[in-house]
């Protein structure tokens, strides 16, 4: 069985960012709160994290800063994934040694691959890497979907911990698990997954919600696990409006102007993703209220 890096809920956390650039107090404060709330884990310069528009310098930066303000409270996962391998190279050693404990490979976006590719790609990665390596499967962004054969493949490397499955397809995923056993731990990359990915044996999820409900999405991971899947189920149902309105337009966009109106972070994003249009607003801070969330 592969040691899995975290189980149950795990943030895919915003990079608060002004025109200035980076506000690691605001970060700082964000951190703290996350942890104090009882969050599993934190994934730094993620898609949530807007890792695209991020510099080199900040990108490396905030991984430095996310786990020397973690301090070890919580495992501390880097996205370091590119479409350029030799970049997703550096980027990855260079996590691994300020102390990550594990990385996020998201698949090549763009010039895509084909399955041969990717298991080449991720195994030179991971052969690399001193930390465990979770792969991340976004075929929605990406244009490239990992296969659950080639899943398969690559669960066999010793470094390769686990994968964020973001395809949408429950039936690939319960593929994935019919082919790989224990030899992979798999995280719902969808927050209105994580109960059915977690009932065919998943892990938890990388979530968009916990960033807003920390506590909330971690009871839900727990209580599924200690044997009340009643009770998550219910969570997650009740979830799903707010899930909704967190995905009425693309990833961060809705999540960050939700932070914003918690008092966490300025509602600045750098192009070409823009501020979220008000109507959509207006059904994200309903569904907000409705969850007990202060604004």
């Amino acid at each position: 069985m592969k040691k899995a890096i975290f189980e149950g809920m795990a943030t895919a956390l915003i990079t608060p960012i002004t025109r200035d650039g980076v506000d690691y107090e605001a970060y700082g404060k964000l951190i703290d709160w996350q942890i104090n709330e009882g969050i599993n884990a934190l994934v730094v310069c993620g898609t949530t994290g807007e890792s695209s528009t991020l510099t080199d310098e900040e990108h490396r930066a905030v991984i430095k800063y996310a786990v020397e303000r973690a301090a070890g409270r919580v495992p501390i996962i880097a996205g370091t994934g590119s479409n350029d391998t030799a970049y997703a190279s550096d980027l990855t050693k260079y996590a691994c040694s300020v102390g990550v404990d594990g990385v996020l490979l998201v698949t090549p976006y763009y010039n895509k691959a084909t399955q041969n590719g990717l298991i080449k790609m991720f195994s030179e990665l991971a052969d690399e890497a001193t930390a465990p390596v979770i792969l991340y499967n976004v075929p929605s962004r990406t244009g490239v979907n990992i296969e659950p054969k080639t899943v398969a493949a690559l669960a066999e490397h010793p470094n390769i911990s686990g994968i964020k499955e973001a395809s949408g397809s429950i039936s690939k995923i319960a593929e994935i698990f019919s082919l790989c056993g224990d030899k992979i731990n798999v995280y719902s990359g969808n927050d209105d997954q994580t109960v059915p990915i977690m009932s065919l044996g998943g892990k938890g999820c990388i979530s968009v919600l916990s960033n807003l409900l920390p506590a909330k999405s971690a009871e839900m991971c727990a209580r599924f696990k200690a044997g009340d899947t009643a009770a998550a189920a219910k969570m997650q149902i009740d979830f799903l409006p707010l899930i909704n309105a967190l995905f009425s337009e693309v990833n961060p966009i809705p999540v960050k102007a939700a932070m914003a109106a918690m008092g966490f972070c300025e509602d600045y994003l750098r192009l070409p993703l823009t501020p979220m249009e008000q109507a959509h607003r207006d059904v994200l801070f309903e569904q907000m209220r409705k969850q007990g969330i202060e604004i």
